[in-house]
């Protein structure tokens, strides 16, 4: 009976140290598209005040920093849903 009863406390421990290690991860993750969304939320910005009032043509280089962010929040958000 006492081989089973710590045959179950180490399994468990096991997966609860997976679920902590998953959840700091998830964590992380978060925290890393938060930055993202604020960098972005500014190219946004920027893009809206050159394309609407001074430079259609200066607005496209913006547009791709905008891009390349949402791509890493793609990524980002794929190992989420894993």
């Amino acid at each position: 009976m006492n081989e089973i009863f710590k045959y179950l406390t180490q399994n468990l421990n096991k997966k609860h140290i997976k679920k902590c290690r998953k959840a700091i991860f998830d964590r992380d993750i978060f925290n890393q598209i938060t930055e993202i969304r604020a960098k972005n939320n500014k190219n946004w910005m920027n893009l809206m005040r050159l394309a609407f009032k001074y430079a259609p043509a200066e607005a496209k280089e913006i547009m791709k920093n905008i891009s390349e962010c949402d791509q890493e929040v793609t990524k980002l958000t794929r190992k989420l849903a894993e």
